[in-house]
């Protein structure tokens, strides 16, 4: 079973998150911040992995502690609902279009976390989270959950963008953990991820 659940608690925001792999699409998000709780129920339903998200933070001081440390445990608990690797198809892509703009996601759970990170939003803030935000979460979430990822976005509209984005990295997460039929070994020359 590829179920996972991480908790983290700091003085600043109080976080639970559950991820099932082999979910459907079920998602439930209540981060304080509607706009981060309809794009983590995009990247779940186009993933096709359920995904619970529980949060609390220092919203009256900005979006940034909720929004790095929601990255960090989705992180965590995506490393730990892998586990091993074993079986997995290790590699996946998405290209996700929304009215003009258009987002694509390249990733590998190769075990190193690394991001690349290409677009700019127009507004200085999008859903009350600063722009560079996203980026910081993609961040803390891949190095956490060690995952290369290239995310490369364009287009007009800052909504249209970031959910074009949320929903590539949710799809590119889902086929990229899949567990492969007839595959049992863990997908590396190196033999271990």
């Amino acid at each position: 079973m590829r179920r996972a659940e991480v908790s983290r608690q700091t003085k600043e925001t109080r976080i639970t998150i559950i991820l099932d792999l082999d979910g459907s699409g079920t998602v439930q998000a209540g981060t304080g911040l509607p706009f981060l709780d309809h794009m983590i129920q995009a990247m779940g339903r186009h993933g096709r992995f359920d995904l619970d998200c529980k949060a609390t933070g220092d919203l009256d001081v900005d979006a940034h502690h909720t929004v790095e440390d929601i990255g960090l445990v989705l992180g965590e608990t995506i490393k730990k609902a892998i586990g091993d690797s074993r079986g997995i198809q290790r590699f996946a892509h998405a290209v996700v279009p929304m009215d003009e703009s258009l987002a694509t996601v390249a990733l590998d759970c190769s075990g190193r976390g690394f991001l690349v990170y290409q677009g700019c939003l127009s507004q200085p803030a999008l859903g009350g989270i600063e722009r560079d935000v996203f980026e910081h979460f993609f961040h803390s979430l891949c190095v956490k959950a060690g995952l290369n990822v290239h995310i490369i976005f364009h287009g007009k509209n800052d909504h249209h963008q970031m959910e074009a984005v949320f929903k590539a990295f949710g799809i590119a997460l889902g086929e990229a953990s899949k567990i492969v039929k007839g595959r049992e070994d863990i997908p590396s020359t190196k033999g271990i991820l």
